[in-house]
């Protein structure tokens, strides 16, 4: 994930850079990751956001992370977050909900 915080808008960034921003939001109880918004390439799957969740984190090994689109379901795994971002993205950006038990959905 690329870091936003030097660039003027993360949109325009993430359209220049052709990657997709999205917003991390913490629920329940996990740790809040303070740097919401990042950049990713299309091409990444939902799995490859929750192992760099848990990885930033430093969470156990043992415990889990669910992501959630727009509070709403739990997207697949292997599902492409440039699809996501097609059918939910909002103002130029996908919204996800991490948490260590499940929540919605």
């Amino acid at each position: 994930m690329a870091d936003n915080e030097t660039e003027n808008t993360p949109t325009a960034s993430a359209e220049k850079d052709n990657k997709i921003c999205i917003l991390l939001n913490a629920t329940g109880n996990v740790p809040i990751i303070k740097k919401r918004s990042w950049t990713v390439d299309p091409y990444k799957t939902v799995s490859w956001i929750q192992k760099f969740i848990h990885k930033y984190l430093k969470l156990d090994p043992s415990e889990q992370i669910f992501l959630y689109v727009n509070q709403t379901f739990a997207p697949a795994p292997d599902q492409i977050i440039k699809n996501l971002y097609d059918c939910h993205g909002t103002n130029g950006k996908l919204v996800l909900y991490y948490c260590k038990n499940q929540a919605w959905g």
